[in-house]
């Protein structure tokens, strides 16, 4: 790293106060730098390390106006945090493709540069598949250890929520998770590519339920999905996969 024209590679510079005395503080690239580390421990995947609140386009041709309202919402969200959030989160909602995980990272990305917040991206798949494989006794790592940083995020983005085949296993894990970041009054920010519906009737058919399409209450239970109702400003993304859109535009 070249050396800082500001400070000499010191870290301090000193400053003229408002009421005319030199006074000293940290230069501005040790600001960047700390903003850096925050960013870095937040594990944020390399596909998404870009993505920004105002990198997200709502008005590209043929784009739903919900993509417009979810924007604002998470605007909204970022200039309100933490006062005016009192430990609510977002769920964001739509199918594959329409943006969901791009604003959950910007929101993260604005809270840890701006705000300076602790905050952690988690794939729900791949957290579920690093606790199950804890409980190999070849494995170093507990399930302690896997859920402390989770407790520990002020913001958490919990990716991609209800991927994994539920079971009894599957939705016990998820209680703990939410229940805890609920009693801590701590902010989730939660991406799912179901409908925020409860589960299928108990009189139903397994034909009927063959048929139908899966709920968010079907893969992560209706008890939890009542508590998200309660964690969380609901998010409704609408329209298809632009990703697909924009490759089919790129290469014919």
């Amino acid at each position: 790293m070249s050396e800082c024209s500001i400070c000499g590679g010191l870290g301090l510079v000193e400053v003229m106060s408002a009421t005319g005395v030199w006074v000293t503080r940290a230069c501005e690239c040790q600001q960047a730098e700390r903003e850096q580390r925050r960013l870095a421990a937040a594990h944020i995947p390399e596909r998404y390390r870009e993505c920004t609140l105002d990198g997200f386009d709502p008005a590209f041709p043929g784009a739903d106006a919900s993509l417009r309202e979810a924007l604002l919402t998470a605007r909204r969200f970022v200039d309100a945090y933490p006062v005016d959030t009192a430990g609510k989160g977002l769920l964001f909602t739509g199918s594959i493709g329409v943006g969901k995980t791009h604003l959950a990272v910007g929101v993260l990305r604005r809270l840890v540069q701006e705000r300076g917040v602790k905050g952690l991206f988690c794939d729900y798949r791949e957290l579920l598949k690093n606790i199950q494989n804890s409980y190999n006794p070849q494995v170093n790592t507990t399930e302690l250890e896997l859920l402390k940083p989770i407790f520990a995020a002020d913001v958490l983005v919990l990716d991609d929520l209800g991927a994994q085949k539920p079971n009894e296993w599957v939705w016990d894990t998820v209680a703990l998770i939410l229940n805890t970041r609920y009693n801590d009054r701590q902010s989730t920010i939660i991406t799912t590519n179901y409908p925020d519906l409860p589960s299928a009737g108990a009189g139903m058919s397994n034909a009927e339920r063959a048929a139908r399409e899966q709920t968010l209450g079907d893969r992560i239970g209706d008890r939890m999905r009542s508590r998200l109702s309660e964690m969380c400003v609901r998010v409704e993304m609408r329209g298809n996969d632009f990703r697909q859109s924009v490759k089919r535009a790129r290469f014919g």
